[in-house]
């Protein structure tokens, strides 16, 4: 029987990178220009927003990559790319996201997205030190873009 990694349930796993196949496809399709939610280990795009930048408090604007920490706080990063959206600023924001689609913030943010893709099996995200398990839940793109 595999263990179930307990890190994935709390908010001190809040810094899984993205696996580097799905990022690469994504770039090609759209050419992010931020990352705003990332680590000197993990960032995606040369543009970045860590901790210490706080994406949160940060204008996003151009394409927009967010692969946000999947804890209670996932609801502040999901309004924040439906905001930089929607709310004038006129960004595309792509986020890799849980597919929970029993949240309220999946109903609140996410179903309000431009168009959202559902992603076939489970990720295997990227950390340094782990072994590349596969998560323990499914996965979407939620794409907020210009029309």
């Amino acid at each position: 029987m595999t263990k179930i990694n307990d890190s994935w349930y709390t908010s001190t796993a809040d810094d899984w990178g993205t696996p580097q196949k799905l990022f690469d496809e994504l770039n090609e399709e759209f050419g992010f220009t931020v990352d705003v939610c990332a680590n000197e280990h993990n960032f995606k795009v040369e543009n970045y927003f860590d901790k210490e930048k706080n994406g949160l408090t940060q204008v996003w604007d151009g394409v927009v990559w967010c692969n946000p920490p999947y804890g209670r706080d996932i609801k502040l990063w999901m309004a924040k790319a439906l905001e930089a959206w929607s709310g004038g600023g006129g960004a595309t924001v792509v986020c890799l996201v849980p597919a929970r689609t029993d949240t309220a913030w999946w109903h609140d943010y996410a179903a309000k997205a431009s168009e959202i893709r559902f992603i076939r099996g489970r990720l295997k995200f990227v950390k340094p030190g782990s072994n590349g398990d596969a998560a323990p839940f499914p996965s979407a793109i939620v794409i907020f873009r210009k029309q």
